[in-house]
Formats: structure tokens, C-alpha cells, sequence
């Protein structure tokens, strides 16, 4: 008995339907990334409202400061003090230096000239998240939790968008610039997703481990609020995707 077979032509009008064409077609590298880059800034601002407009930042260094019998004793601890601040301080010095001399090494071999650009964008990105950071925190006028009379200081809480007297001391805290130091390594992310893709999670641990050693170091310290540190993190990331869409389109992320 002869049976009927379906038509290959259908078959072909299937496959090349408007709905699978949809499917199989990836969106654009910058728009998926900054898509991913609203997310996050959504994510932050909620974030930021919670901990300094419903008072998030004072519930975490309240706790700090009990814990460490309401006094800041890892304030000048060997730990806190010395080997993650000052030795945090080296530590990422080298890297920077590091990073230069490779840099300057790769240009003179041809077997890393793929690797050039990103190198460069990476340097960029690194010195101009720290140089951005210190700025904005030199221009702002914000305590440190150990200026505050809750914490054993004498100055009253100034929220970041409230009018500071003029007769308070000037300090400069918000947002935080050493764990900035460690943040701005998020820019290996980017880097490694131009250069060696299979690399780019482990360049974006990189970024946050070390900043998010040396933010809570800071906050065991009484020397920032959580919501410093997430600012630095968010504007290290910003200036890293930033560099990596304008100098570098060709890496997949």
C-alpha cells in the first residue's frame, strides 16, 4: 500500500519560521551586557535604600562594633591594619607593576600581539576605577563609622544626601577606596573574555575576592559602611564594561 510522506517544503517552512529564527539569533554582545548592567544597577539601588535609607548600614556596624566589645579593636589590629590594608596596599602596587611589564613584554613579542589591546584596556580600566573612586570620595564630604558619637566618636550621622554644617570636620569616606583597589580587578573579567574566554570567571573572582577581603577588613576596622563598599564595586564594574564595549568588541563576554 503506497502511504503518503510529508512534504519536505513544509518541513523547510518550518524550520525557517519567524519563531525559530528568533531563537537561533543571539543578541548583540553590548546589548546583552548592558542589559546585565541594568540589572545590577537596579539591584544596587534597592540595595542602597535598604542599607542607608532604612538604616541597613548602621544594623551591620552596630553589630560590628558589639561584637568587638563596642570598641573598634581591630581598628589597629596586625591583621586589619597591617597585612590587609598595608600589605593589601602592596599587594595590588605589584599587580599594577606587574601588569605594566607585561604589558611592555608583550609588545615586543609577536606571539602575544592578540593580547595587546586587551592589555592596554585592561591597565586603563584598573587605574581609572581607583583614580575615580579616590576622586568622588575626595569630593564628597562623609564620615567613617569610627568619626561617629554611636561609635565611640564625636561627630553626628550625615546622610549622604542631607546638608553637612559647616563647622564639622570635612572627612572624606564614601565611597570606599580600598576595597576599590581590589574591585577594579574585576576588569580581568573582560580582559580574559577578549583573550582566553575559558578564563574569564576565574579573572572575575580574582576582582571580587580581593575586594571583598579588603571591604570587610575596612568595615572590621570601623573605617566604611557596607554601602561604600557596594558603590565602589558598582562603579569598578561600570568603568571595566564601559572599557571593554568601546575598546574592545571583538572578545565574547
Amino acid at each position: 500500500m503506497h502511504t503518503s510522506r510529508p512534504c519536505l517544503a513544509s518541513r523547510r517552512i518550518v524550520l525557517s519560521s519567524p519563531q525559530s529564527l528568533v531563537v537561533e539569533s543571539p543578541a548583540p554582545e553590548g546589548m546583552r551586557l548592558t542589559g546585565v548592567w541594568f540589572r545590577l544597577t537596579v539591584l544596587y539601588l534597592l540595595a542602597m535604600i535598604v542599607l542607608q535609607g532604612l538604616g541597613g548600614d548602621a544594623a551591620i556596624a552596630d553589630a560590628l562594633y558589639a561584637m568587638q566589645g563596642h570598641q573598634w579593636a581591630l581598628r589597629h589590629h596586625e591583621l586589619t591594619e597591617g597585612w590587609v590594608h598595608g600589605g593589601g596596599r602592596r599587594l595590588v602596587a605589584g599587580m599594577f607593576l606587574g601588569l605594566i611589564a607585561f604589558t611592555l613584554f608583550a609588545w615586543r613579542r609577536p606571539a602575544f600581539a592578540a593580547w595587546r589591546r586587551g592589555l592596554v584596556v585592561l591597565l586603563g580600566s584598573v587605574l581609572a576605577s581607583v583614580a575615580i573612586v579616590a576622586g568622588t570620595k575626595y569630593s564628597l564630604a562623609m564620615d567613617c563609622p569610627w568619626s561617629l558619637a554611636a561609635y565611640g566618636g564625636s561627630l553626628p550621622h550625615i546622610g549622604l544626601f542631607e546638608a553637612r554644617p559647616l563647622d564639622l570636620p570635612r572627612n572624606s569616606c564614601f565611597p570606599a577606596a580600598h576595597a576599590s583597589s581590589g574591585f577594579a580587578w574585576v576588569a580581568l573579567y573582560f580582559f580574559f573574555a577578549a583573550t582566553r574566554p575559558r578564563w574569564r570567571h576565574a579573572g572575575l573572582a580574582v576582582g571580587l575576592a580581593l575586594g571583598t577581603v579588603f571591604a570587610l577588613s575596612q568595615e572590621l576596622r570601623g573605617a566604611h559602611f557596607l554601602s561604600h563598599d557596594l558603590t565602589s564595586l558598582m562603579i569598578c564594574w561600570t568603568i571595566a564594561l564601559a572599557a571593554h564595549l568601546v575598546f574592545n568588541r571583538s572578545g565574547a563576554a
